[in-house]
């Protein structure tokens, strides 16, 4: 039996966490013959009940005191997997907009082929999508493809499965949400195989107000451009 880690890194989220977590350890209690999967919240310094209702859902919980970001709170997630031995990793978003059920195919996906890292795109079929926001993730793939090379159809998924060279591999500087696409940049140095998968993505008026807008996404992309630079003139 492999041993699973899937990490959802969190910040104010107290108000669905629990449910989020209760959601995901049912659906993956289907699969308890083949793998033992643990959920592993990362808390990332936030200023609500997050803490206290993760423990409630049964997740492991990690507490930042400081919010380091969501590419620093993955990085923790990556850690704790690497330290306590995990076969294969997840990450999932904390607000509820990925299905367990999805995370679960990802899971069984990556376990029966050789991808190191797999991304669950919401861009393979966009139905419910709005059509900003399709836009603005066809945006920022292709702002990935232009600076490192890499075509995938939706760079900032949030829904990935790790294989354990991944786990034990994985670094980056980024610590926005640019570290999405910077992921997939140091996976693709480190010659790992990337691969993606179709999702569905569940919108709340929740996960609405709590996702990109166009300023993070102008944000995303200067920053990404720095980097790039930076990287190139080292």
């Amino acid at each position: 039996m492999k041993k699973v880690c899937v990490i959802i890194p969190a910040y104010n989220e107290s108000s669905v966490i629990k449910d989020v977590i209760k959601k995901a350890k049912k659906v993956f209690s289907k699969a308890k013959k083949d793998y033992s999967i643990d959920i592993v919240l990362v808390n990332d310094g936030s200023k609500d009940n997050t803490l206290e209702q993760a423990r409630k859902g049964g997740a492991i919980v990690i507490d930042h005191i400081l919010n380091s970001g969501a590419g620093g709170a993955t990085l923790t997630g990556l850690a704790y997997a690497r330290q306590h031995d995990y076969d294969i990793a997840a990450t999932m978003d904390a607000d509820g907009q990925h299905d367990p059920e999805d995370v679960l195919a990802g899971i069984r996906q990556s376990d029966n082929s050789n991808t190191d890292l797999l991304i669950g795109s919401r861009l393979i079929n966009s139905e419910g999508m709005s059509r900003t926001k399709v836009l603005g993730n066809k945006g920022l793939s292709f702002i990935t493809y232009a600076l490192f090379g890499i075509n995938v159809t939706d760079s900032q998924s949030g829904l990935r499965v790790y294989s354990r060279k991944a786990i034990d591999n994985l670094d980056w500087k980024s610590t926005g949400y640019e570290f999405c696409s910077e992921m997939i940049w140091r996976a693709k140095q480190a010659g790992m195989v990337i691969s993606e998968y179709p999702i569905k993505a569940i919108y709340t008026d929740y996960s609405r107000a709590k996702g990109q807008n166009n300023w993070n996404a102008i944000n995303i992309v200067k920053r990404l451009f720095k980097q790039r630079l930076t990287e190139l003139f080292e």
